[in-house]
């Protein structure tokens, strides 16, 4: 058994001692089109990818720096190549925490130049915590007790080809790239 997966692109990525060399963003742009929000327990197909360019789009329109609109398309990078686990489970996973927090750590250092601040992480979760109120209601009909976030893009939940989705976080990435 190896320890490593083989990516989309052909690489071979050992994701718990991430080599910046191996990390590319048209494999992580084509497995965010491909994995559903949610752990797939939704209404209907909603793709990570999907999430991350209505990020990257709401803090575009929020003013934000392209620095922080790039933060937002790759917040979810990680989950490319380890997956994601669901928050109310991830929790109690430390040791996984741990791993993805420093896959993210080598992704943003790649495409970003360093880590993000702790104002910028506040900000990128503060806007990736309005799209889940979003995700949750539209997606699971799950209401929440927060007050309902004021956005300043119009959200789609239409299921769209994995294909547009992945040329259009790879258009992002190239638009917002430093």
């Amino acid at each position: 058994m190896s320890d490593h997966i083989t990516t989309y692109g052909g690489t071979h990525f050992t994701p718990v001692k991430p080599d910046p060399n191996c990390i590319h963003i048209t494999d992580i742009a084509h497995a965010l089109s491909l994995i559903c929000r949610g752990n797939g327990q939704v209404k209907t197909f909603f793709s990570v990818g999907q999430h991350c360019i209505n990020c990257a789009l709401e803090a575009q329109a929020r003013g934000y720096s392209k620095r922080l609109i790039l933060a937002c398309l790759l917040h979810d990078a990680s989950e490319s190549y380890m997956s994601d686990v669901p928050r109310p489970f991830k929790q109690y996973l430390r040791e996984y925490q741990k791993l993805e927090e420093a896959l993210l750590d080598v992704i943003y250092t790649k495409y970003l130049g360093s880590s993000l601040t702790e104002e910028e992480q506040a900000i990128m979760k503060g806007i990736d915590d309005d799209l889940l109120y979003y995700d949750l209601l539209i997606l699971l009909n799950e209401p929440s007790d927060a007050p309902e976030p004021k956005l300043n893009i119009e959200l789609s939940y239409k299921v769209r080809p994995f294909e547009e989705v992945e040329q259009q976080y790879l258009e992002l990435f190239q638009t917002f790239s430093l």
